[in-house]
């Protein structure tokens, strides 16, 4: 059983980087701009920061677990086939 993994194109990659460069430009100059003390835009700049660190923390759990849970299920299903194919042989003989 072949399972299809389905492939990101580089048009879909460029276009993620460039949004997110356009993002963290975007947010850099409101926080410049901010009418606030030099803390609040700290507080603001780090905030940001911590937003973006645990959008890429959360994405990469997501997908180690998405990644666990596949190979769990290979080695499954291939357990399953060896007992089978045992099963199967003991009848055979």
């Amino acid at each position: 059983m072949t399972t299809y993994t389905p492939k990101v194109s580089q048009a879909w990659n460029t276009c993620t980087y460039i949004m997110f460069s356009i993002a963290v430009l975007m947010m850099a100059g409101g926080i410049w701009s901010l009418d606030a003390s030099f803390t609040a835009k700290g507080y603001y700049a780090m905030a940001a920061l911590m937003l973006v660190y645990t959008t890429a923390a959360i994405t990469k759990v997501l997908r180690d677990r998405e990644e666990s849970d596949r190979i769990y299920n290979k080695i499954e299903e291939a357990r399953t086939e060896r007992m089978l194919a045992e099963v199967s042989g003991k009848d055979d003989a």
